[in-house]
């Protein structure tokens, strides 16, 4: 009978507020989806991170008749002059492998890695890539001293190191990720205050029953139940929608970023499900102690 009664308090309230209580929904639906977003971009960082913390390489390109450093002279460089950066690159004690590649591998691995940017490939030529050096370090953050020790020397055009590319491009994602963030906590913002509105809403409209229980010994508990159990649905609604945004949000924005940009790993659909699960549940809670603090705080009943 007190289960009955309960909800039939709940379905009382959400039909009286109706208005309010979709404006509640799609408001703690937004903020969760860009909650969750904000938490898959996260995620996506970490995992690219791993991904290429390990096959992080310097790139040691050698001078070429078209180079622009003075060093070069205007010159390709010689044989002899790879053989003597090659030996000391192999004898610096950060280095684990030293790998040599020629104009037309270059060219190659260019190809491959931009196959999906067709006029990016097109207007590039076979000899525009010089020849290099790809050193595989030991500890990817020794990269300082290999660099300046090869920088200046005979027949070497430039020093690249893969770190600080990645370092520029995961800044980027975690702009966006703090972007998202701050936008689900000003929608999380007003949820609570939308929720604080239509449970005092809600109460006054029912002040007359809730009245008659505390005269015939209801406890608050029992009275504040049925107030903090439609917030918790209303959440829980609204969570439910945003799982569905992220779903969108993984396939379009996830999947696409992985797919065109090669420097970030793919999203298993297990981490967008845990994410979507903890956005519920935060959607659900969030509703509930907002509804239970008003109450307490607003609401003598």
């Amino acid at each position: 009978m007190r289960v009955q009664f309960v909800l039939q308090e709940i379905w009382i309230g959400l039909r009286r507020n109706m208005t309010m209580t979709i404006s509640l929904v799609i408001t703690v639906a937004i903020a969760m989806a860009l909650f969750g977003t904000g938490l898959l971009l996260r995620q996506q960082v970490s995992a690219s991170k791993s991904y290429w913390y390990d096959k992080i390489e310097v790139s040691i390109f050698l001078c070429a008749k078209t180079s622009s450093n003075p060093v070069c002279q205007k010159q390709d460089v010689t044989d002899q002059q790879r053989q003597t950066l090659k030996s000391q690159l192999e004898k610096m004690p950060q280095v684990s492998q030293v790998q040599y590649e020629n104009k037309q591998q270059a060219y190659t691995r260019f190809k491959d890695r931009f196959a999906g940017s067709p006029g990016f490939v097109e207007s590039t030529r076979e000899g525009d890539i010089p020849d290099s050096f790809r050193v595989k370090l030991k500890n990817p953050e020794e990269y300082k001293a290999v660099a300046q020790a090869m920088l200046n020397q005979p027949g070497v055009d430039s020093v690249i190191n893969e770190q600080e590319i990645l370092k520029r491009f995961f800044r980027i994602l975690n702009g966006l990720q703090v972007a998202a963030l701050t936008i689900a906590l000003i929608q999380v913002i007003a949820a609570v205050m939308l929720v604080g509105n239509t449970v005092r809403l809600s109460a006054f409209n029912r002040r007359r029953e809730t009245g008659i229980m505390r005269l015939v010994g209801a406890s608050n508990t029992y009275i504040q139940l049925p107030f903090i159990l439609e917030g918790a649905i209303a959440g829980l609604i609204g969570g439910l929608f945003a799982s569905v945004l992220l779903i969108f949000s993984k396939k379009l924005l996830v999947d696409r970023l992985a797919g065109d940009v090669q420097l970030v790993s793919q999203l298993g659909w297990s981490v967008v499900i845990l994410v979507i699960i903890v956005s519920i549940c935060f959607g659900v809670l969030l509703c509930a102690v907002s509804s239970f603090l008003t109450l307490r705080r607003y609401l003598r009943i």
